[in-house]
C-alpha cells in the first residue's frame, strides 16, 4: 500500500478504523475473530490503526492490546479522549485536563503499550476551552505518554485557538462523498498549517458501498438508526439509493468496486488525507485496501463531485441535536 505522512509518522494511504468490531453497527464481532481481522489488516499492509476509548467503553483499546500486542512496531497507533461517565451510566463530553491524563492512563493500561503515537480530544467539551484541554494533551507529550496531539470534529477557528497551544498533527472528521463539511474550511487551514487530515466514515457508513439495502432492517444499536439517522429514513434512503446507480456504472467502468472508488476519490482530494474506514468483514477490509492503488483523472474527480454531494443527498448526517452540539459544523 502507498504511504501518506502524518506529522513525523509514515503510514499506510489508507487507515484501518477499528470501531466497527466493538460498537456502532450492530452486535460485536467476536474477540478471537476481532483478533484475526486486526492481524490480517496488519498482513495486508494498513499500518495505521485508529481507536478510542470511547469505543466498547475500552473494549476496542483491549482487544488491540491482546492481540497486537507482540506486533507494537509495525503500526501507528491513533486513539482518543474527551469523553467521560456520569454517575447515571450516562456517556458525555468531558475536557477537563484531570479526566484528559486520567483516561490516557487508562487507554495505555488497556493497549498494553508505553506510548500512544496520535492522541485526539475526540470532541471539544463546550464547557472547556480548547486551549485548557489541548494544553493538558502537551503535558502528555512532555511526559513521554503520546506523540502527537489530534482533534476529531473541529472547527477553523478552534483548530487556530489549538494550534497556538500546542502543534497539531492530524484533524478527523467526517469527510466522503456525501458528507463534505470539511470543504467549508477546515481543509484549507490543514494544508496551510501542514495538518494530516483523517476523514472517518469515508464510505458513509456502508451506503457508498452499495452494501446497505434495506435500512428497516437497521437495529437500534446501529449508528444508521440513532445520530445518523436523517439519511437513512427510508424516505431519504430511498432518494439516496438512485446516486448509487449511476456511481456502480462507473465503479465498473474502471474495474474497481464501488467501496474503492469513494475511497480513491477521497485519496484524490490530497496527499495529506488518510481515510480510515472500518469493516468488520475480511473480505471488505481486504477490498479497502485495494483502493490505494487506483488512480482518478481530474475529469472523473469533477464528474463524481457533481453526481453525490451535499445538494444531491436527501437528508442531513446527523440528527438536529447533534448537528448544534458539534464543533466542525460552525464552519
Amino acid at each position: 500500500m502507498q504511504q501518506r505522512q502524518i506529522g513525523p509518522f509514515s503510514v499506510s494511504a489508507i487507515g484501518f478504523g477499528c470501531m466497527n468490531v466493538s460498537m456502532g453497527y450492530g452486535p460485536r464481532l467476536d474477540d478471537a475473530e476481532s483478533g484475526k481481522l486486526f492481524n490480517a489488516a496488519l498482513d495486508q499492509g494498513y499500518s495505521f490503526l485508529d481507536t478510542a476509548s470511547l469505543y466498547g467503553l475500552g473494549h476496542n483499546e483491549s482487544l488491540i492490546g491482546k492481540y497486537l500486542a507482540d506486533r507494537r512496531d509495525e503500526y501507528i497507533l491513533a486513539s482518543k479522549c474527551g469523553f467521560s461517565r456520569t454517575e447515571d451510566g450516562k456517556t458525555v463530553m468531558d475536557g477537563r485536563p484531570e479526566i484528559l491524563h486520567k483516561t490516557c492512563e487508562e487507554s495505555l493500561r488497556r493497549l498494553n503499550t508505553d506510548v500512544i503515537d496520535l492522541y485526539y480530544l475526540h470532541r471539544i467539551d463546550p464547557k472547556v476551552a480548547v486551549e485548557e484541554s489541548v494544553g493538558a494533551l502537551a503535558q502528555l507529550v512532555e511526559q513521554g505518554k503520546i506523540r502527537a496531539i489530534g482533534l476529531s470534529e473541529i472547527c477553523t477557528e478552534s483548530l487556530l485557538r489549538a494550534h497556538a497551544v500546542h502543534p497539531i498533527t492530524a484533524v478527523q472528521s467526517e469527510y466522503s462523498l456525501w458528507t463534505r463539511t470539511p470543504e467549508r474550511g477546515i481543509l484549507t487551514a490543514c494544508t496551510e498549517l501542514g495538518i494530516a487530515f483523517v476523514p472517518f466514515s469515508p464510505l458513509a457508513r456502508q451506503f457508498l458501498t452499495g452494501k446497505c439495502q434495506d435500512v428497516t432492517t437497521v437495529t437500534e444499536d446501529d449508528i444508521r438508526a440513532s445520530i445518523a439517522r436523517p439519511r437513512f429514513e427510508p424516505e431519504n434512503f430511498r432518494q439516496n439509493e438512485k446516486l448509487l446507480i449511476p456511481f456502480a456504472e462507473i465503479a465498473g467502468q474502471h474495474d474497481c468496486s464501488m467501496a474503492q472508488l469513494a475511497l480513491a476519490w477521497l485519496l484524490a482530494q490530497g496527499d495529506s488525507i488518510i481515510p480510515i474506514p472500518g469493516t468488520k468483514h475480511m473480505d471488505w477490509m481486504i477490498e479497502n485496501a485495494g483502493a490505494g492503488a487506483i488512480e482518478l483523472s481530474a475529469t472523473l474527480v469533477d464528474e463524481l463531485n457533481l453526481l453525490i454531494n451535499e445538494n444531491t443527498v436527501a437528508g442531513k448526517r446527523y440528527t438536529d441535536a447533534l448537528m448544534t452540539s458539534t464543533d466542525s459544523e460552525k464552519d
